[in-house]
């Protein structure tokens, strides 16, 4: 049992960084620029890969498979299932963003069918995501969460054994619930929730991170969290945010990130 703990996320940072993984994203048109800019800001590779022609081989030597279902439609969703199938095929962690999951029988159904198919898994979510992942009634609006991480807790843990995953909840305090632990993160800035996509930006990190090998979503979940603070501190209001945060993760060093996070583990 590997329990994250700062120097991990450390190191991880500087791994990723020396190796450059590939990250292929299916993603919705809303935010592939933005999580192809934090992808390149950080250290990683993306690739924002949609055709099934190319799938087989692109997750033949990719790190990593993001699976976003912001604008989810009938010509996307096949290509999600065939993209799983060829990351199990090739023992690739699919990193699951299930977008507006409880607010349409679509979205919540299709989020269950690519978790179960997944042999390797995360899921980063917000609370009501996840507790519409788990079965329980959450209150949704579109793809955006009322509900409090914090009540969320429960249903992640579910979440996590049934479908044998670690899953990460994104809120004003960040959550990761592993097979092994649970983690509590309290970075971030109030600020983050007001740009679009932010947490499209947290899943596409994940993946990266999981290309390199942590598989927990909790070295992500903590990159950004202390970025996003910094940048936070730095910006006017949403429009700087989001490009100060982009500046903050290309520079954002080993000091500063020992220093900022402030990370609980209940092991």
């Amino acid at each position: 049992m590997t329990i994250m703990n700062i120097q991990y996320i450390v190191e991880c940072l500087a791994l990723l960084r020396e190796k450059k993984p590939l990250v292929v994203n299916i993603t919705n048109y809303v935010v592939m620029n933005n999580t192809a800019n934090a992808l390149l800001a950080l250290g990683a590779s993306p690739i924002m890969a949609h055709s099934q022609q190319e799938m087989a081989e692109m997750m033949s030597f990719s790190g990593a498979l993001v699976i976003n279902i912001g604008t989810l439609d009938s010509v996307w969703t096949p290509r999600m299932h065939f993209a799983v199938e060829q990351a199990n095929l090739n023992n690739k962690v699919v990193v699951l963003d299930p977008v507006g999951c409880g607010a349409s029988q679509l979205r919540t159904q299709v989020a269950r069918q690519i978790a179960e198919a997944a042999n390797k898994l995360i899921i980063r979510a917000n609370a009501s995501e996840v507790i519409a992942l788990a079965g329980d009634n959450a209150q949704s609006k579109g793809v955006d969460a009322l509900d409090s991480s914090d009540s969320a807790v429960e249903a992640a843990c579910y979440v996590a054994q049934k479908y044998q995953c670690s899953v990460v909840i994104s809120g004003e305090t960040d959550y990761i619930v592993t097979q092994d632990a649970q983690y509590k993160l309290n970075n971030g800035h109030a600020m983050m929730p007001f740009v679009t996509g932010m947490g499209c930006t947290h899943t596409a990190l994940t993946g990266a991170f999981a290309a390199i090998g942590d598989e927990s979503g909790v070295v992500a979940t903590a990159v950004l969290g202390v970025a996003g603070e910094i940048a936070a501190e730095q910006s006017a209001g949403p429009g700087s945010l989001q490009m100060n945060l982009l500046d903050t993760l290309y520079q954002l060093d080993e000091e500063t990130l020992t220093r900022r996070l402030k990370l609980t583990v209940n092991a």
